[in-house]
């Protein structure tokens, strides 16, 4: 510059967003690799991610690429889609969530939404206004901490109860909720814990929701992924209690995260959320926002109507599996236990006794030096 004079700009970057991003799988995945050892010639084993379409086991079935394939060459899906999504795959998924209800969905409940985590950011942007506050699970996902952030929206956090397979603390909801209080949040099947609700707890769930008139978010990503006593129920299913919000994809249950295909489905018979603009606002957000690949939607109807059962009596095999080796191996490590069995999902959540660690003081340091001296990738809780 002339005179030495010091350039001023006027711009910058957001550090909220940095923030925000420290806090999500993605953002704790970064930094634990950034910590594996790169002199170490042993493969780094990747257990921090719900992600298993990288081992051979886990392919989705040919249906799927089929369809894939069928959406594609028929030309129909080089388009811009419809905001809330193409017809024929809200049609179908309407249909598929209506299987498990005590009511039939329409198509228009089904907003199609780039996988689960848009939908995540839609309902989070939808609800947020100033002084507004959500209940969000500890243990649960970090990916709505930081998507909260974001929005500006207060996050109270309620505990999970280990002791009964990680049931909501209901008295603790209650004595959270306030009059700004808009939502709260539940993941069934869980994650991180591998939990699975019983009919009359998500039950208690609704009634609780009712009383404190706010709505729920059942994150249902993982649905009918479960393998032990209970079954999977959808949060929809008390839809007439409180309204519903539910959020799912096709990523887990079809083993295709990266085809980010998912739903933003409205559970309420009562219209509720029509009457209070909730609706409204979803397609505002959804017109300011992108969508799904179209031939990806395109593929849908196929995919959900024609998968065979066996597919998945295969993938729920290899996990159960999985689940039951990895909870008889954890207990032969002394410094670790794990406090309920994994049921459903892809996860199971463990306490580390700090006690028989040398220089490890929590959950974080663990997991870096188990990244650097052994190349094992495990989340923190970031709850």
């Amino acid at each position: 510059m002339e005179n030495g004079t010091k350039q001023i700009w006027g711009f910058r970057g957001n550090e909220e967003l940095k923030i925000a991003s420290e806090i999500t799988v993605r953002g704790f995945l970064n930094l634990l690799m950034f910590h594996v050892n790169k002199d170490d010639d042993r493969p780094t084993v990747p257990l921090g991610h719900g992600d298993p379409s990288a081992f051979p086991s886990f392919r989705t079935t040919g249906i799927a690429e089929d369809a894939i394939v069928d959406a594609l060459r028929t030309a129909n899906y080089n388009c811009y889609a419809p905001t809330v999504g193409v017809l024929p795959a809200r049609r179908s998924i309407a249909d598929y969530l209506s299987r498990d209800l005590p009511y039939k969905l329409s198509p228009d409940d089904v907003y199609l939404t780039i996988g689960c985590t848009q939908a995540i950011e839609v309902i989070l942007t939808v609800l947020a206004r100033p002084g507004a506050n959500i209940l969000l699970p500890r243990p649960g996902f970090s990916y709505y901490e930081a998507r909260a952030a974001c929005s500006r929206l207060e996050v109270r956090h309620f505990d999970l109860l280990p002791e009964k397979g990680w049931e909501v603390n209901l008295e603790a909801v209650e004595a959270l909720a306030d009059q700004n209080t808009v939502a709260m949040v539940i993941i069934n099947p869980g994650n991180p814990c591998g939990n699975v609700y019983s009919h009359q707890h998500l039950e208690k769930i609704a009634e609780t929701a009712r009383k404190l008139g706010i709505l729920v978010i059942a994150d249902e990503v993982y649905n009918h992924l479960t393998f032990g006593s209970n079954p999977f129920v959808p949060m929809g299913t008390f839809g007439s209690i409180a309204p519903v919000i539910t959020l799912g994809s096709i990523s887990k249950r079809w083993i295709v995260p990266g085809w980010r295909c998912g739903w933003l489905v409205t559970n309420d018979p009562n219209g509720i959320l029509r009457k209070t603009g909730i609706v409204d606002s979803i397609k505002g957000c959804l017109d300011v926002s992108s969508d799904p690949a179209t031939f990806i939607q395109g593929a849908i109807p196929q995919i959900l109507e024609n998968t065979k059962e066996d597919f998945f009596s295969k993938i729920i095999y290899i996990i159960r599996e999985a689940a039951n080796l990895c909870y008889e191996r954890i207990k032969e490590i002394p410094c670790i236990t794990c406090p309920y069995k994994p049921e459903g999902s892809m996860f199971t959540m463990v306490k580390l006794n700090l006690c028989l660690l040398e220089d490890i003081g929590d959950d974080m340091e663990f997991c870096l030096k188990l990244a650097k001296e052994e190349s094992v990738i495990v989340l923190p809780d970031a709850s």
